[in-house]
């Protein structure tokens, strides 16, 4: 049943929007979630679940069940002999997880709904308009509910983007990428099989349950995505770029798809705001789309905690767009030189590719770099003018201590969704007026500095000092900023 209104309501029922539902619902938010499709789909891209987006699970009581469903890959395969090592990630998780996008959405979509979200499928949002006290969205079949915000999760074709009339500029990277769902007599040795030979490139991934998931392309066969595509030709471009088709058979499902690469110019128009596919999309390289799209959602939802509860700073919900929209450039850039340096055709440049990459990734710096980005764990951002430098990094998963300490660590500490007030033991109370906004934990390493970490795990604020006077005054300042009046207390 629709909801006459919400406080948000979410358009667009994939891992963006599950996520940020079930954060919005964790908070007491009333969340309404409209689904295009009637039913959940294994139409799926994604296969990689990255460190950092493992960590932001992790911080929801989610990654150790995620993790079940799948298999790690410590070293991720670009092209040829150019890998990237991930064993060395400053994380609990230094792999990229391989576990096919349903896995995630079902324990994403069984949160929210346990936390109270309600999740419509079978809705087409047709318009939408706001004013400046709220949002109404328009629903195919006359209905329309109206809410405080709504955020577009709705994909590339996204409707909520349309209806803002926001530009989507960008260019198709690859046509004609084929997919299809298949058995195996022999399996590809380890987790995954992925080359590119320059002409084409062809990746193999388990669904976990017996089938696979195969991705195809082909230079030299251009088709547009209505195209039929035949079974025979798959398999004959994985054998040119993986040498062997792995004896598939028995196909379930085929179909073509196009690769693009996207950026809206603006996250947040008034009280609506896009995220994931609706705000960006990459070439397929480094499996980045899914997960930069979850992290948009970990952004946002503390902001929009913090807006409906009525203690957000003034400027809050705009740095939104100002932290995220750079972090979309960066993934469409990194992701779009990976698939071009895949896709060179003569030989002397790509031998030249060959050793200039695998050579740079052998140096621990550029190693530390590229690890960084690909995987999340070195994204972060702007700090504040005169910051602490840890202000806008993510934040390490720090031991605690302390008998009224049930956490042992910084990440389950955050599972409470608010913010964590990491500092010395003596200092116990002085959350107090914020108590709910901020939780405290004790360091177990002394030489930790006092910082408050953001829902997100990222550190809004921290300082080295040591003087009580000065550094309790500092934590003070940083609190009211940060969270409020700490006599406004949220509802």
């Amino acid at each position: 049943m629709i909801p006459t209104g919400a406080d948000v309501v979410i358009v667009g029922a994939g891992p963006t929007g599950l996520m940020l539902a079930g954060d919005l619902a964790a908070a007491g938010v009333r969340t309404a979630v409209l689904e295009r499709r009637s039913r959940e789909s294994n139409l799926t891209r994604a296969f990689g679940v990255h460190a950092r987006t493992l960590e932001v699970l992790d911080a929801r009581g989610l990654a150790d069940e995620l993790t079940a469903t799948g298999e790690p890959v410590r070293e991720l395969r670009l092209f040829d002999r150019v890998h990237v090592d991930l064993t060395r990630l400053p994380s609990r998780f230094p792999y990229l997880l391989i576990t096919p996008q349903y896995q995630v959405e079902r324990v994403l979509r069984r949160r929210a709904e346990s936390l109270g979200a309600t999740l419509v499928g079978g809705v087409q949002v047709v318009d939408l308009r706001q004013d400046a006290g709220e949002v109404r969205v328009d629903i195919a079949g006359g209905q329309s509910i109206r809410a405080s915000y709504v955020v577009g999760t709705d994909g590339v074709h996204s409707r909520v983007r349309q209806a803002l009339g926001l530009p989507f500029p960008g260019r198709a990277v690859l046509q004609s990428i084929m997919l299809a769902d298949v058995r195996m007599t022999a399996a590809p040795t380890g987790v995954l099989a992925v080359n590119a030979v320059g002409d084409c490139f062809a990746f193999v991934a388990p669904f976990g349950d017996g089938w696979f998931r195969v991705f195809a392309w082909d230079r030299l066969d251009q088709q547009p995505d209505s195209a039929p595509l035949d079974f025979e030709e798959i398999r004959a471009v994985t054998r040119r770029a993986l040498g062997t088709d792995f004896g598939m058979h028995d196909p379930r499902w085929m179909a073509r798809f196009h690769s693009d690469e996207r950026q809206v110019p603006t996250y947040r128009v008034g009280r609506v705001f896009l995220a994931g596919d609706a705000a960006h999309i990459h070439s397929p390289a480094g499996g980045q789309g899914m997960n930069t799209g979850i992290q948009d959602a970990a952004n946002l939802g503390w902001k929009l905690t913090a807006a409906v509860h009525g203690w957000a700073p003034e400027d809050l919900l705009d740095s939104y767009h100002a932290e995220r929209h750079p972090v979309g450039r960066l993934v469409l850039r990194s992701s779009g030189a990976i698939i071009r340096l895949a896709m060179i055709q003569s030989q002397i440049p790509r031998a030249a590719r060959n050793v200039i990459g695998g050579t740079a990734l052998r140096i621990g710096p550029i190693a530390r770099k590229v690890a960084g980005t690909i995987s999340g764990i070195g994204i972060a951002y702007a700090p504040p003018r005169g910051g602490h430098p840890l202000a806008g990094q993510r934040a390490a998963d720090v031991p605690l201590t302390g008998d009224a300490q049930p956490a042992a660590r910084l990440y389950e500490a955050l599972r409470d969704g608010v913010f964590v007030l990491v500092a010395p033991p003596e200092l116990a109370t002085i959350a107090a007026p914020w108590a709910d906004r901020v939780r405290q934990a004790t360091p177990a390493d002394t030489h930790t500095p006092t910082m408050l970490v953001r829902p997100d795990g990222y550190v809004a604020w921290a300082t080295g000092d040591t003087l009580p006077e000065r550094r309790d005054t500092a934590i003070r300042d940083a609190l009211s900023t940060f969270c409020g009046s700490p006599t406004k207390l949220g509802r």
